[in-house]
């Protein structure tokens, strides 16, 4: 009926929503919840594939560390960017992928606006004090329909948005621990990266940030 109003109650407790653009959001603090064991799932990680300085096709390293669970691992050498099912350094397949990686992706999808989402691979960053990460698109993916999802945990980084292309100066947000970054649709090869990580402590991952990008490459 015209008129009536809703006597439906807010969700005191639903996560803020900040719109970057069109197919972006940051879903504060979305997973805060899980932050304790998406980090005892991290240390799990790296003792079957090691953090390790990866090196670009130029030569140049990284200076974010990183590794990868699920059934495709992002890797970069001087034979290029690629998707590997096996951990170029151990030569043994990456850890599986835990199932609470699988679900926080497809709930912080959905909330995004991108339901169903399954990542096959997620690449998990660990920044130091100094590191960082320059503007790129995700464009390795033979599956370019899916969004990515970005989870931060740690200390805090100012995240670098921008737009088709590079010379398009980016907006810069704060992402704090436990935001969870998703992009899709329009904005799914936008240009992004994070500027250098400043010194810190975390009650949880010390001076270090962790970000968990899950995609599907397949």
């Amino acid at each position: 009926m015209s008129g009536r109003r809703s006597t439906a109650m807010p969700d005191l407790f639903a996560k803020p929503i900040e719109r970057l653009a069109e197919g972006a959001v940051i879903l504060r603090g979305f997973a805060v919840d899980d932050a304790p064991a998406l980090m005892a799932a991290i240390h799990t990680i790296e003792k079957v594939a090691p953090f390790r300085h990866m090196v670009t096709p130029g030569g140049g390293r990284m200076s974010a560390a990183m590794t990868n669970c699920g059934s495709r691992g992002w890797v970069t050498d001087r034979k290029g960017y690629r998707y590997a099912t096996e951990d170029p350094v151990t030569g043994k397949p990456w850890a599986e992928m835990p199932a609470l990686f699988l679900d926080l992706a497809g709930r912080a999808a959905a909330a995004a606006g991108f339901p169903g989402f399954v990542p096959d691979g997620c690449l998990v960053n660990r920044y130091e004090p100094g590191a960082r990460m320059g503007l790129h698109q995700d464009k390795d993916e033979n599956d370019r329909t899916a969004p990515i999802v970005s989870v931060s945990l740690g200390l805090p980084v100012t995240f670098l948005f921008g737009g088709a292309t590079r010379r398009e100066r980016p907006t810069s947000y704060v992402l704090t621990h436990a935001d969870i970054a998703v992009w899709g649709g329009p904005a799914r090869f936008t240009y992004h990266g994070v500027a250098p990580l400043e010194d810190g402590e975390h009650p949880l991952t010390g001076h270090y940030r962790f970000n968990l990008t899950l995609r599907k490459a397949l």
